[in-house]
């Protein structure tokens, strides 16, 4: 269960494209150990908020701490924050011509500066929590879509993270290929990994969360625990959005 230590703040964050307001005076924490869920309508600043967190996406106003440190704006201290907040997208982002475990070396070695061997034998063994330690030879494209997001999946953990990053990582993904993908980030979300999961999976969504949050037009609207948000939606714009997925 989270405990009151915040590892993400958001505070008063404003973001736009142009004249569009993506985000809108953000406040969020995101405390150790929690796994919160960001849902909402398509377009409502979800993905955005999740970039922000590690400076994908900068932002016009407001501020992000990072264990209470502010994020850095550039330069080696913004690479050190990065690599502690792992980042899995809906494209797997695998270097296409390195061999699953290069792509999971490579971070830890380089970046940590983890001796081959020890950051080998760490990787086979996060590729085997992950299912895919008999595929470490290959490389990217001989391996499902399934297989490739839970070795993203891996590679981010590997760099030891503070806190997992998940922007629609099953989005790209066949129906068959999801739940491998969402069983794994149910067992990270077992063993106390702080997690910021942006989604349209409502089941793991209720199970796994400690908290929804729900967006729409670059607000929050509404933060609730998952039972209370799925059973009791305070406002309209909640309702609608539960009543429109109801049927999927």
């Amino acid at each position: 269960m989270a405990d009151q230590t915040p590892v993400i703040e958001l505070r008063h964050v404003d973001k736009h494209y142009g004249d569009l307001h993506v985000l809108q005076d953000i406040n969020l924490t995101v405390h150790k150990g929690e796994v919160l869920v960001l849902i909402g309508p398509s377009g409502s600043g979800k993905s955005t908020l999740c970039r922000t967190i590690n400076r994908l996406e900068t932002i016009d106003s407001g501020e992000i701490l990072i264990e209470g440190e502010p994020l850095p704006q550039e330069g080696k201290a913004l690479a050190q924050m990065r690599a502690e907040i792992g980042m899995v997208f809906q494209s797997f982002n695998l270097f296409a011509h390195k061999t699953i475990l290069q792509n999971v070396t490579l971070g830890p070695i380089e970046v940590l500066g983890i001796p081959k061997a020890e950051a080998a034998s760490r990787a086979m063994e996060l590729l085997r929590r992950v299912g895919v330690d008999a595929q470490a030879a290959k490389v990217p494209a001989q391996l499902s879509g399934g297989q490739q997001q839970r070795v993203a999946i891996a590679r981010s953990l590997a760099m030891q993270p503070k806190a997992m990053l998940f922007d629609e990582p099953t989005s790209a993904l066949d129906p068959e290929m999801i739940n491998e993908v969402l069983e794994v980030m149910v067992e990270l979300a077992r063993e106390g990994m702080t997690m910021v999961v942006v989604t349209h999976e409502m089941n793991f969504a209720r199970r796994v969360s400690n908290r929804v949050v729900f967006m729409a037009d670059g607000q929050i609207v509404e933060e609730n625990t998952p039972d209370e948000f799925f059973d009791h939606p305070k406002t309209a714009r909640a309702r609608d959005f539960l009543d429109s997925i109801k049927g999927h």
